[in-house]
């Protein structure tokens, strides 16, 4: 067969756009108006190229009938590194906003931490995952069962919490913006005090 190489190039920036989220196939068709056949074709090619490839880091999947890209297991030390390495790293405001929404709303998918924030939260999830402060703790319900996100045990450790009633009372719609501010400033001055006690 004839493999179409602008197709496999706009589905890997599908693929790339859509992150841990996934895309399904439906969509996949629709968004680069592709029939089911040429598609199923085209993605069982990309699967196999992705997995037979040793120049690659990365294998295409279908996971709760989504495809995305996961980092392939040969590279966990190396993935491990960079991740213990970040952790020492403070947090960026965007993270931090993504954190505390995902502590008192989990589990919560992306997509409504996007409508919280009112902005992409793509990369400040990611790195919030990538240092262990948030994990994947199930699907949605619905259409394309998206991922659900929830705090972690590290998270727990990190700011020095027993259990989730410990956290700060979330603050009153009155004095919402100052209290929330003071809230953040704190929540990052226990990350920094944790992670340099830490180093």
């Amino acid at each position: 067969m004839n493999w179409n190489q602008n197709l496999i190039s706009q589905l890997e920036s599908l693929l790339f756009i859509a992150g841990d989220e996934g895309i399904g196939f439906s969509k996949l068709c629709h968004y680069t108006q592709t029939d089911g056949e040429t598609m199923k074709a085209h993605l069982d090619y990309m699967q196999q190229l992705y997995k037979e490839d040793a120049s690659r880091g990365l294998e295409l999947v279908v996971l709760a009938n989504t495809y995305q890209f996961v980092t392939k297991r040969q590279h966990a030390e190396v993935i491990q590194r960079m991740i213990e390495t970040t952790q020492l790293t403070a947090l960026s405001q965007a993270a931090l906003e993504v954190l505390a929404i995902i502590a008192y709303k989990q589990p919560i998918t992306r997509v409504e931490v996007d409508e919280i924030r009112g902005v992409k939260s793509d990369s400040a999830l990611q790195t919030l995952v990538a240092r262990a402060l948030v994990k994947e703790v199930g699907r949605a319900e619905g259409t394309g069962r998206a991922i659900l996100y929830g705090t972690t045990t590290e998270f727990m450790q990190v700011f020095g919490l027993q259990d989730m009633t410990e956290l700060p009372p979330l603050p009153d719609e009155e004095s919402e913006e100052e209290e929330t501010d003071l809230f953040m400033t704190k929540f990052q001055e226990q990350f920094d005090l944790e992670t340099v006690e830490k180093g």
